[in-house]
């Protein structure tokens, strides 16, 4: 029996561990036949050891990267992530959605709260290589440069390519989910300083489909005129332009003013981006300011205008050399 015990309490090779020190079991030199997928776990070994705390489910989704679990009962969870502040492809923050108001279309809430806008054409490298017309793509962005909305063209092949600034479009603004809140729709009307009739227009839709207001050129043989109107065609307000658009090494303003043209209410401004980007390609950069009480459907009409200024006055090739100095 003596034997027996010191053979039992004999070291095993591999064993000879320090006193104290209590290894993992089952060893890591330990793989187990081929085939062998492990000792069960804790759970299935001793039932009653884990009582009281709860497994988790078969659906049990795995916390993103940076979302700490929660500890002990009792203590607060730290170091939790911050989920209003989306950010859009390219890194740039999009604007937290305000609360809305009432009688606000649906996506317009954004404006109630502020009184510019920003709004940057992309560069469309394919155009600027090839002179091939693409659709014009759009970032509009408040005063803190959180983007707001992301304006796109939707126009075909053949119309950009034949009408070219001329060209009717519609053009779609959509919100930080993708969904579309405004619906801008140009007619193609003519472009001549010396007729005064079928003069050009643009129609708002907020949301697509319901009209909110419409901006319509005025005849002038020397200014630029325009008038904004609410969905029931009753004038509202006045944009008024130089006499001469093609400003080189300054931004241009059109002052949006009262219906008898006394009172300054805001401003569209063609910004300077640079001789270069001005000369060879046809992105804009343009600043809208308007009073911050003013109604969000006046102020989505104001983003309309400043499209269509853009396509009257700034869009064709031949306008941005007269700008840039070229000729």
């Amino acid at each position: 029996m003596d034997k027996q015990n010191a053979q039992m309490n004999a070291p095993h090779p591999g064993t000879n561990f320090p006193a104290g020190y209590h290894p993992q079991y089952p060893p890591v030199a330990f793989q187990g036949p081929l085939g062998h997928t492990g000792y069960p776990g804790l759970h299935a070994a001793y039932p009653g050891m884990l009582a009281g705390y709860p497994v988790p489910q078969a659906d049990y989704s795995i916390p993103p990267p940076g979302c700490s679990s929660a500890g002990p009962v009792g203590f607060p969870v730290q170091h939790q992530p911050v989920y209003n502040q989306p950010v859009g492809p390219a890194g740039v923050p999009w604007m937290p959605a305000p609360p809305s108001p009432s009688d606000c279309p649906p996506g317009l809430e954004y404006l109630s709260q502020i009184d510019q806008i920003l709004i940057h054409q992309q560069v469309e490298l394919l155009e600027v290589l090839t002179g091939f017309e693409t659709n014009n793509k759009y970032e509009i962005k408040n005063s803190l440069g959180q983007r707001i909305y992301f304006a796109v063209e939707d126009t075909d092949c053949c119309t950009r390519n034949c009408c070219g600034a001329n060209r009717p479009f519609t053009m779609r603004i959509l919100d930080l989910m993708g969904r579309e809140v405004v619906t801008l729709e140009r007619p193609l009307r003519c472009t001549s300083c010396c007729c005064p009739c079928c003069l050009q227009e643009i129609e708002i839709y907020a949301p697509p489909g319901v009209p909110v207001g419409y901006v319509i050129q005025n005849w002038h043989p020397c200014l630029p005129k325009l008038t904004i109107q609410n969905e029931r065609r009753e004038d509202v307000l006045k944009i008024i332009g130089p006499c001469l658009v093609c400003g080189c090494c300054a931004d241009v303003d059109f002052e949006i003013k009262s219906l008898d043209e006394e009172n300054v209410v805001g401003k569209i401004s063609k910004q300077w981006t640079g001789f270069v980007r001005e000369a060879f390609t046809d992105t804009d950069n343009f600043g809208i300011q308007f009073p911050l009480d003013l109604d969000v459907k006046m102020k989505a009409v104001m983003l309309g205008a400043c499209f269509l200024i853009d396509f009257m006055f700034f869009e064709s090739t031949g306008a941005k050399e007269q700008r840039a100095g070229v000729w």
